[in-house]
């Protein structure tokens, strides 16, 4: 099993850090006010944007900003509680011939929860069809640990996150449940056949891998041919990860992080069983979603990963040469809010949604140059 050299936060070169904000060359506007605790962000073709608001609203913005005053009919009310609610939005990868919209949301009651992928099809103002595709198992009690982020694949699979439901850890190494895994998925929310544990006796067919504490953040990169991950480690050990089929993170067997009381989780930061993170941070800075930019506008950033942080109010940008870090710097702390979500527009603008009851869309674009007309 391939392994990965770890990397602390602490040992990096910072010599960057803030250096993008110091020398102007990007610029930050409000788009969008009046958002209640937006979650995730999603691109229509025709240039509106889709937003969840964690409280159950999916909301449209229109191109130029503007927020309807009525949120899109038709998406159900699930579980609410301190982190559960309506989450992740995403476009079916044929949306333009078949507009599917999937959103994530918790089920049940605060006694028995979980993570639930739902899909419905976009016709003007409304979800219609709206069907649930995957339940994540067992449900369990608390309001916390939901993962509840999607990415496409080529295949046009997707890949769900999910956490470990926070009291239930140990089950992030028990094969047969949901908890503390990413699972795979078609689009109508079946298992493929040539997921790592299908058809194996006591394992779950969804799962895709597993070890994991509470996964935010997935993107896909399309150059490399490859997955990643960030997630929320306990105090300290947030990690970004390189996702393989069948693979064991090795949550809570192996982690840089301690429990919240300061007691140790596990005496092991690696396992050989174990795939060790690309990077992880202590201090903590809770990543809460990930993008890979590809866009035009900053070409210097090709390629990188954008990290999301709600605890430290910034992104963490991230360069990975052969598979290792190679630099890393903090842009957008002059904001001093919670990064919620991170995405690249089609204009290859940045886009942030902050996090709280007077949440905000931003984007980021090139600096004007002062020296032109």
């Amino acid at each position: 099993m391939l392994m990965h050299k770890p990397l602390m936060a602490g040992l990096l070169a910072f010599a960057l850090a803030n250096h993008a904000a110091a020398r102007g060359e990007y610029q930050i506007e409000t788009l969008t006010e009046g958002l209640q605790y937006p979650w995730a962000l999603a691109f229509l073709p025709d240039g509106r944007m889709l937003v969840t608001e964690r409280v159950g609203r999916l909301r449209m913005i229109e191109a130029d900003g503007e927020l309807r005053d009525e949120p899109i009919d038709g998406v159900p009310m699930g579980y609410q509680n301190t982190q559960a609610g309506l989450m992740h939005v995403a476009l079916d990868p044929d949306f333009g011939t078949t507009p599917w919209v999937y959103l994530t949301l918790a089920y049940g009651k605060d006694s028995a929860n979980n993570t639930r992928l739902i899909r419905g099809r976009l016709v003007e103002d409304r979800l219609e069809e709206v069907e649930t595709l995957f339940d994540a198992h067992p449900a369990k009690a608390g309001g916390s640990h939901y993962g509840g982020r999607i990415a496409f694949l080529p295949d046009k699979t997707l890949v769900l996150t999910l956490g470990d439901g926070f009291d239930y850890r140990e089950q992030a190494q028990n094969l047969d449940n949901h908890l503390g895994t990413l699972v795979r998925l078609t689009r109508e929310g079946k298992a493929p056949e040539d997921n790592p544990f299908h058809g194996r006796t006591g394992m779950a067919n969804e799962i895709y891998s597993y070890g994991h504490r509470n996964v935010q953040g997935i993107a896909y990169d399309r150059k490399n041919d490859r997955l990643l991950i960030n997630e929320h480690g306990p105090k300290g050990g947030d990690e970004i990860n390189l996702i393989e089929a069948g693979a064991n993170y090795g949550w809570p067997l192996a982690t840089f992080g301690l429990d919240y009381t300061g007691a140790q989780v596990s005496p092991f930061q690696t396992r050989p069983e174990t795939v060790a993170p690309l990077l992880h941070w202590t201090p903590s800075i809770a990543p809460s979603a990930l993008a890979i930019y590809e866009g035009s506008l900053f070409p210097d950033w090709q390629g990188d990963l954008f990290n999301a942080a709600l605890v430290a109010k910034e992104v963490r940008r991230v360069r990975l040469i052969d598979g290792e870090v190679a630099e890393q710097e903090t842009l957008f702390a002059e904001l001093d809010e919670r990064i919620r979500d991170i995405q690249v527009g089609p204009d290859g603008a940045l886009y942030l949604l902050t996090d709280g009851p007077e949440g905000r869309l931003l984007k980021v674009t090139p600096a004007a140059d002062p020296d032109s007309d």
